[in-house]
């Protein structure tokens, strides 16, 4: 185990300042960063209803990220945060694609997010119904 954290330094040391200053102040770097707003998205809309997801949309963003993830990991040096990246997006959307397609057409399971909302709906109409 002690050797981990001597292959991690070792890595970094491998480079210089002015090599990590380039990298951190170039597109290589800050592309992928200002990309992760997708995926985060994605990950924060797995809790939301399954009646609002667009499938059409789900499906072009999963073909979207395959796209980038090839290209990622084409591109030469390798960019593994770019990967990362759309690796994340691709898996949090097949999972929205995967509870849109089972709420429309093939009700394998019951999404928990879908019968939370339901009640809190149910309880804001009788709230409603109270009130008049």
């Amino acid at each position: 185990m002690a050797s981990i954290p001597r292959q991690v330094s070792a890595y970094f040391r491998q480079y210089s300042a002015k090599q990590w200053k380039e990298y951190f102040t170039s597109t290589h770097f800050w592309g992928p960063v200002a990309n992760w707003g997708l995926p985060l998205a994605a990950l924060a809309d797995l809790k939301k209803d399954p009646e609002v997801i667009s499938g059409p949309m789900t499906v072009a963003l999963c073909g979207y990220s395959s796209v980038f993830m090839r290209f990622a990991w084409i591109v030469q040096p390798r960019n593994l945060l770019l990967f990362a990246c759309h690796a994340t997006n691709f898996n949090a959307q097949l999972g929205q694609l995967f509870r849109y397609v089972n709420h429309y057409y093939l009700d394998v399971f019951e999404d928990p997010m879908a019968e939370k909302n339901i009640l809190k709906k149910a309880q804001a109409e009788a709230a409603a119904l109270k009130q008049n």
